[in-house]
């Protein structure tokens, strides 16, 4: 029993992680009044550059680095699109999805062929070692690996930041109220730059943690929608870091149970397992999604008169 607990915590932790990283980037960006639908595809091409660059040169610093710069790069392009052109940005995002999908697909088979021979890298290795992750409850919390210990402690540092800081009233001025804040001086392109480009960062992270902090591979459509939960985990999170937080946790926690389930041979469809998380996600959503307040500019492009 213990060990179910301790697999189960463990699974929480690694699932909630990518969706954390990629819901705190989602929360900066509509702070600033910018809905990104595209950070799926940014997640997905992380994912994919961090394996890669990770694989040709033999280390997972720069694969890292290479996922983060890969999904900044995707959300400069949608920044030129939505805030420079004032594009529609649910139809950009999307069809930056639908991009990434394929440039992934395209450039492993490009890169590593066609064989159906997955190609792997070690994993980052857990901060705390192979005998903490054996403490009862709190080990399996504990154990993890540093991308882990960077979104946890990013969520305090986007909370102050966004509450608390003068960039932080800037930006929640250009999702509130961007004619007023251009009206005293405040560029509200360049917040909204700065705010897609942080979270093509932050997306980014997750999708390496996907690849080289977890599975150690890289498969097609490898982010499973974690980035539209993502969007929906801001809304259940109220925009509030430590709210993104608990939801993340949340949606983790199903899908851990999910596996600690099919482990447990239950006489279930494997169906309904994988299905298990994005309708308990939907059910929380439907529930106080009605109660959030957003930014009064949300999803609306700014062209300055």
């Amino acid at each position: 029993m213990l060990d179910v607990l301790n697999a189960f915590l463990a699974a929480t932790v690694a699932m909630a992680t990518p969706i954390l990283l990629a819901a705190l980037g989602e929360l900066i960006v509509e702070k600033s009044g910018v809905i990104n639908i595209g950070i799926e595809g940014a997640m997905l091409l992380g994912a994919f550059a961090g394996l890669a660059a990770a694989w040709f040169s033999g280390s997972l610093l720069l694969g890292v680095i290479a996922a983060m710069g890969a999904a900044v790069m995707l959300n400069a392009l949608l920044a030129g699109l939505v805030v420079s052109l004032a594009a529609n940005q649910v139809v950009a995002g999307t069809a930056l999805n639908i991009l990434a999908l394929g440039l992934t697909g395209v450039g492993y088979r490009r890169l590593f062929g066609v064989t159906g021979q997955a190609i792997t890298v070690v994993p980052l290795a857990s901060l705390g070692g192979a005998s903490l992750a054996q403490v009862a409850v709190i080990g399996p919390l504990l154990a993890q690996n540093a991308i882990v210990y960077v979104a946890c402690g990013l969520v305090p540092i986007v909370g102050l930041t966004l509450a608390r800081t003068r960039p932080g009233l800037h930006l929640r001025a250009a999702g509130e109220h961007p004619a007023a804040a251009d009206a005293l001086g405040l560029n509200v392109y360049r917040q909204r730059w700065v705010a897609l480009l942080l979270a093509g960062a932050l997306a980014g992270l997750g999708g390496a943690y996907l690849t080289l902090g977890y599975t150690g591979t890289f498969d097609e459509g490898i982010s499973g929608g974690r980035g539209f939960v993502a969007l929906a985990v801001v809304i259940v999170g109220r925009w509030k870091a430590w709210g993104i937080a608990a939801a993340a946790l949340l949606f983790g926690a199903a899908t851990a149970l999910q596996y600690t389930l099919q482990a447990t041979g239950a006489a279930i469809p494997y169906q309904l397992f994988l299905a298990m998380p994005y309708v308990m996600t939907l059910a929380v959503l439907a529930m106080v999604g009605g109660q959030a307040q957003s930014p009064s500019a949300l999803g609306e492009p700014y062209v300055r008169e």
